[in-house]
């Protein structure tokens, strides 16, 4: 790998961990604890291991779409990366930070719908990259259920 492609893939996998680190300032709390929950919710320590894997993948995907496309003809799929990425950090914010159920699940399938698009983009320039946020698109959908789950269980 050469410097170039070693300072790139870093940029693009930083910025990846980036929306996570910002979502991260917003963590469950005793206000999540204190939530009726579905039988079906994952355990906590599983959410680590998902993102840090998720992130990279994207990091990697969105890399691989700059390294065939560069910036200019990369444009509409890395903006779309880029918007995904501050819609994935703000669903964080609204659900933990502002504890609002209701627009985090609104926002989450706009999230869902972005990575779609994402996914289409990318997959006009690098059917790898795109396959490569698959998981990304199935995790969030699970999340958007879970999420609804627990509107529905403690709306009121």
């Amino acid at each position: 790998m050469t410097a170039k492609n070693l300072f790139s893939i870093t940029g693009f996998l930083l910025a990846s961990f980036a929306a996570g680190a910002i979502g991260s300032q917003f963590m469950p709390g005793e206000w999540f604890a204190a939530l009726n929950k579905p039988s079906w919710n994952p355990p906590g320590w599983i959410f680590g291991p998902v993102w840090t894997l998720l992130y990279t993948m994207m990091g990697v995907a969105a890399w691989r779409v700059w390294r065939k496309a560069g910036f200019r003809g990369g444009s509409v799929a890395l903006g779309m990366f880029a918007l995904q990425l501050v819609l994935n950090a703000a669903w964080s914010w609204l659900f933990f930070g502002l504890h609002r159920m209701d627009l985090a699940l609104f926002e989450i399938i706009v999230l869902w719908g972005a990575i779609l698009a994402t996914a289409v983009a990318f997959r006009r320039i690098d059917r790898p990259a795109a396959w490569l946020l698959v998981p990304y698109l199935v995790w969030v959908a699970f999340a958007a259920v879970l999420n609804g789950a627990f509107w529905r269980l403690n709306a009121g």
